[in-house]
């Protein structure tokens, strides 16, 4: 408008035709008037936004609400456009035109996400484009800063699995603060306050005064979880990746663990990883990068140290591994029952390679399960539970006299 404005008017007045002149200084005042429009506009303009819920399984959906108003009892804002910032794994930048906002008037909009990988996403920062009622003016600025959201691994439902010599899920022996078994409780002296319901009447009558059984407290068991995240040992990208595969079934197996009641050491390829409880464990390996080790050594010593007491079940969720390091797992927690999860889809050099590290592993008294698909895990989890405890290695004892 300003070039074509200056044209009329220089030709008008070439011409001496004033109607031309009067076309080019309305065309160049207007550019200048509409902009004195959306003076303070940009600060009449607030916002807010709310991601719900901010924590969420891959294939879920979370809602982005925002919310845009205009702060001032007596101006209007002419124009308003949103354009919020997502990734590209989120999807497409989302628009929406807003239109005109009047005096302390809110407008609302939302849109879905669904992310299909795992990890911490921002969502954000918020762009608020201004424009006056011609459209010959607009002013751009980001309004906020982002907002995160976090991305767990989808996990599907395990059935129990049992374990060598340990605790059996709801069937556990329930054992009372000193040892004794449910049959035979260690009573105490009744103390006011107690309950009634906890009264030991056999005691009572022996002692000739009330006693109530002691608190009872459910034998945990322990498990120890171990995931291969070597980008050397995996293929693929993003959710199609072997990876992400490996960190599923390994989120499954946590999962199913944690519900059972039992404790959960997780470990990496780079040694032990300190999280603990559900959601730790589940935002832990949501945030767990891919290791530049070309060795499960350190992990693989790490597992064998152990943390604690000696786990019942030993579960490891496995790239493409050599035969030397199936050789080491292998010789790992002789005692517990031990399942190894192969992922088929990983960057194995051939299909005799992953025979060969089933072999190494099932020599050693491991499970092994063959995963190509997540999908798959459930039926293969199931079928191990079926199938008859290992026999652990025989111990060799020194000839003589013991």
């Amino acid at each position: 408008m300003l070039v074509f404005g200056s044209a009329f008017l220089v030709a008008g007045l070439v011409v001496e035709q004033f109607e031309l002149v009067a076309v080019g200084v309305f065309l160049v005042c207007v550019p200048p008037l509409s902009a004195l429009t959306l003076l303070g506009a940009q600060a009449r303009v607030g916002h807010s936004r709310l991601v719900h819920p901010h924590r969420l399984h891959v294939g879920q959906a979370a809602r982005v609400v925002v919310r845009v108003g205009n702060s001032s009892p007596l101006w209007p804002v002419p124009s308003v456009a949103l354009a919020d910032t997502v990734p590209v794994l989120l999807g497409e930048e989302p628009r929406f035109d807003v239109g005109h906002l009047g005096a302390r008037s809110v407008r609302e909009v939302n849109y879905l996400v669904r992310p299909q990988v795992r990890g911490r996403y921002p969502v954000g920062p918020l762009r608020v484009v201004i424009g006056d009622p011609l459209g010959c003016v607009r002013v751009t600025r980001e309004a906020d800063t982002p907002v995160s959201l976090l991305v767990t691994p989808r996990t599907l439902a395990l059935p129990p699995l049992g374990v060598r010599g340990g605790p059996q899920g709801e069937h556990t022996p329930r054992r009372t603060a000193n040892g004794a078994g449910e049959q035979d409780p260690v009573p105490r002296e009744y103390r006011y306050g107690d309950e009634m319901r906890r009264v030991h009447w056999p005691s009572t009558a022996k002692h000739g005064e009330l006693m109530v059984r002691r608190d009872e407290q459910q034998q945990r068991e322990h498990q120890a979880l171990f995931l291969d995240t070597r980008a050397c040992a995996h293929r693929g990208e993003q959710a199609d990746s072997s990876l992400e595969t490996a960190v599923t079934a390994a989120a499954s197996v946590a999962v199913r663990s944690l519900e059972d009641g039992h404790d959960l050491n997780l470990y990496g390829a780079d040694g032990h990883l300190p999280v603990s409880g559900l959601p730790g464990v589940l935002d832990g390996l949501a945030l767990t990068g891919v290791s530049g080790s070309t060795g499960l050594h350190a992990g693989i010593s790490a597992l064998s140290a152990g943390r604690g007491p000696s786990p019942g079940l030993i579960t490891v969720v496995l790239g493409a591994v050599g035969p030397d390091e199936a050789g080491a797992l292998a010789r790992v927690g002789g005692g517990a029952r031990r399942v190894a999860v192969l992922c088929t889809g990983a960057a194995w050099p051939s299909e005799e390679a992953v025979h060969e590290a089933e072999r190494v592993l099932a020599s050693g008294g491991w499970q092994v399960l063959r995963l190509p698909h997540p999908d798959r895990l459930p039926h293969l989890w199931r079928s191990t539970g079926e199938a008859p405890l290992p026999a652990a290695a025989p111990r060799v004892f020194p000839e003589g006299p013991l």
